[in-house]
């Protein structure tokens, strides 16, 4: 039987509130850096209580969209409030936990195996995305690319076919859990240090060493908003 007469959906408040954020950043032509009027004058204007407020912000900012500043306000970190679906945000929220195992269990083997088995074409490849990354950071960017390169270089020095090709299946998610660490404020940086102290462990062929350098990086990856968001805990 076809379900095209299933019961419709309800958009859910916050959803409501998040889009009146938008035509109202729109209409004030609102950009980066620009703060929001306070939860509570929000939630007075748009006759909403200040916990669907808090829960819009909450999307907003696991989106990379907002920065909130505990006790200083909310603040443009996009140009516009273009959101994506919230269903699409959820099922990433569900998915996440399992790529990062994931990621941790390989990538931490990935370098231990990287540190035994390197080259000096290696060392290369892996210092030329590092490279590539402090440029992207430096212009502004969130280095994602350089961030993928440095993985895929990392894979490649392991010299393990199986463990690589393994990487290779699993590179949409992957590249979902780099997007979501990489527009945590001040991630960036704090990533190519990372980075650098892996290469380092590798370069200096100790095992051990990088496999610990990676799985604290990993770790720190894995520290995103968007895993302390609730998408069922919807304000009434």
């Amino acid at each position: 039987m076809s379900d095209a007469l299933r019961p419709m959906g309800r958009p859910r408040l916050y959803e409501q509130v998040i889009e009146r954020l938008r035509e109202y950043v729109s209409g004030a032509g609102l950009g980066i850096g620009d703060r929001l009027p306070a939860e509570r004058d929000l939630a007075q204007r748009l006759g909403v209580s200040r916990a669907s407020v808090k829960q819009a912000i909450v999307v907003l900012e696991v989106q990379g969209l907002v920065e909130v500043r505990h006790g200083g306000g909310t603040y443009l970190a996009k140009g516009t409030l273009d959101v994506e679906p919230v269903e699409r945000l959820v099922e990433r929220r569900r998915r996440l936990p399992d790529v990062l195992d994931a990621r941790e269990a390989v990538e931490t083997k990935l370098a231990e195996l990287a540190a035994e088995r390197r080259t000096t074409a290696d060392l290369d490849s892996l210092e030329a995305a590092l490279d590539f990354m402090r440029d992207e950071i430096a212009e502004g960017a969130d280095g994602a690319e350089g961030d993928r390169r440095f993985h895929s270089a990392v894979a490649a020095a392991a010299h393990s076919a199986m463990l690589a090709d393994f990487m290779r299946s699993i590179a949409e998610p992957v590249a979902e859990s780099r997007t979501e660490s990489l527009r945590q404020p001040g991630r960036p940086p704090r990533s190519l240090r990372q980075h650098l102290a892996i290469f380092d462990a590798i370069g200096r062929g100790d095992g051990r060493r990088a496999a610990a350098a990676m799985r604290r990086h990993l770790r720190s990856v894995a520290e995103v908003r968007l895993l302390t968001w609730d998408p069922d805990d919807e304000p009434r």
